[in-house]
Parts: C-alpha cells; structure tokens; sequence
C-alpha cells in the first residue's frame, strides 16, 4: 500500500450478497472499488456477529486491491493472527475494545499488516491523540457499530480535529457509516481520504447485474470530490 490522500471508496462487504462473497468482491473491484471492506463483528462488543478469519481468507483470492479488515470485536488482541494470516492488509481496532490499544496497534504492526484504530460516535478525537505516531488510519464511526444501513450522526467536527491533529504524518482518515452521495461531500471537505460504504454502493446490484456497483461507486466519488451533479 502506497500512501496518498487521494479519496478511495471501500464498498463494505457486510451489504453484500453473503453466498457469493468471492464474486462480490471481483465484481465491486472491477466496477471501480479502491478497497474490500470486511466488517468483522462477535456479539459482543457489538450487537451483531458476521464473519472471521476464515471468511476473509476465502474472500482474499479474490481481491486484487486492498482487504480493509475492521475488527468490531473485543478482545482483539488474541486474533490479530489469524486475520494477518488470512490476507488483510489493514487491521482497524476500536478504541474503546480494550485497555491497552497502544499495544494492539504495536501487535498488529508486528504481525506486518497496516494498523488502524476506530472511534465511535461518543469518542472524542483526543483519544487517539498520543497514538498518531504508530497508526496507519483513524475510523471516525459516523452510526453506532454493530448494524448496516443506519442513518448518518455527523462527525464533522470531530474529522477536522483529527486531520489538523495528523498534520503531514501519513494517516489516513477513514468514515464508516451513513456514506452516500448526500454525507460525502463533507466529510471529504473535512479531511477524510477512505469513505465506507455499504448499501449505498450495492443498492440495486447483484453479481449477475454489477453495473449499478460502478454506477454508485462513480456517484459517490463524484460528490466526494464536488462534481456530483
């Protein structure tokens, strides 16, 4: 993974169709996707439980570009082997899954895969303040974990605080939540690079019918960038 700030769309797999994850991912990849989002969740420190390692090992044969791997889980800790083995390229941690996330970035960085850290809504951006200097990407949640399709919590405030916090460190700034046409633009304008979206890139889709993948895709990154008509 090369660093740049340009702005990539990261299709959340969670949004998918879940018998044909493989497919999914080659069809949203060729219809424009930056990045795979896999949203990992246990049942416990969300209320909801998708998928594991073995799922994203399955799926990472059919993924060209970049696996963003988020673990909604807690601990953490005990399983950043098994998704580093199982092909993610980033492994993003939850603040608040734990009392020592300046040692889970160091694990997940040890284990050679790119290391992010989320923040849920009620998370005030100076949680993460004093672990800049070993992230890779800060997750700015803008709905509460645990369920796709919610509604957008605006988060701006928060975005600007984080990226006069990054300054030229290379960090990305990822939103997971609500993205879509009408919340893109300003949270783009506010400084986030990596937008997640689920239902508003797979919306009227299928594998067998992926043109509207590329079509959402292109909506999404046009008014991301201010051009959206």
């Amino acid at each position: 993974m090369t660093f740049d700030r340009t702005v990539k769309i990261a299709p959340s797999i969670l949004a998918a169709d879940f018998a044909n994850f493989g497919a999914e991912c080659a069809a949203i990849e060729k219809q424009g996707a930056d990045w795979v989002h896999v949203d990992v969740m246990d049942g416990h420190f969300v209320p909801n439980i998708s998928f594991g390692p073995a799922t994203c090992a399955a799926i990472r044969p059919h993924i060209k570009g970049v696996m963003d791997v988020h673990l909604m889980i807690a601990p953490v800790d005990p399983y950043i082997d098994a998704f580093a083995q199982a092909g993610a390229d980033v492994i993003t941690a939850h603040v608040e899954a734990g009392p020592h996330i300046h040692r889970t970035l160091q694990a997940i960085r040890a284990a050679g895969v790119k290391a992010g850290v989320a923040l849920n809504p009620g998370t005030p951006a100076a949680a993460v303040e004093h672990l800049l200097d070993i992230a890779d990407l800060v997750c700015v949640m803008t709905v509460n974990p645990g369920f796709g399709g919610q509604k957008f919590i605006d988060m701006t405030d928060k975005i600007r605080t984080l990226r006069a916090m990054i300054g030229d460190r290379p960090v990305h700034i990822e939103i997971d939540g609500g993205v879509d046409v009408n919340t893109a633009p300003g949270v783009t304008q506010a400084g986030a690079d990596v937008l997640v979206a689920g239902s508003a890139v797979f919306r009227g889709g299928s594998v067998s019918n992926p043109e509207p993948y590329g079509e959402n895709i292109r909506a999404i990154r046009a008014a991301a960038s201010g051009t959206y008509v």
